[in-house]
């Protein structure tokens, strides 16, 4: 299952966090997060944590990561990563930074197309940038 996804910038800067457990703390998974991945280049993209297992890819300027236990599988979650990547850019039409944060909306919206509850429901990322323009297509009137 996965556990949080995280996104952050090279300097540590959250830019998007999605839990999925209660238990863990945000500000605390994403400095102990960056502080051991940070340093790390050209080795495993694997950091075991006890019963948790961090995943991470770097892409530009920014880190992807999955937290993750024990029952997923490590080379689909970076996989999944991809996925999340191929997705985005597929959004925005070339993702960046900034993307994610006047976008953060719709960036929670695309993850919630593939991932509910810490359960992969969706892997296609023509069928998850679909569904997530019909979803935003709507217009809320109050």
């Amino acid at each position: 299952m996965i556990e949080s996804i995280l996104i952050f910038n090279q300097q540590g800067k959250p830019r998007i966090i999605k839990n999925y457990d209660d238990k863990i703390n945000k500000s605390e998974l994403i400095k102990e997060s960056y502080n051991l991945i940070k340093d790390r280049k050209d080795v495993c993209n694997f950091i075991n944590q006890g019963q948790y297992t961090l995943v991470y890819r770097n892409y530009a300027t920014l880190y992807f990561c999955l937290l993750i236990n024990q029952q997923e599988s490590l080379l689909a979650s970076l996989d999944l990563i991809h996925v999340l990547v191929e997705s985005l850019d597929k959004l925005f039409e070339s993702v960046c930074e900034l993307d994610l944060i006047f976008n953060f909306d719709k960036v929670h919206l695309l993850i919630d197309q593939f991932v509910q509850g810490g359960l992969v429901i969706e892997t296609n990322v023509n069928q998850i940038v679909s569904s997530c323009e019909f979803s935003s297509s709507f217009v809320y009137i109050y």
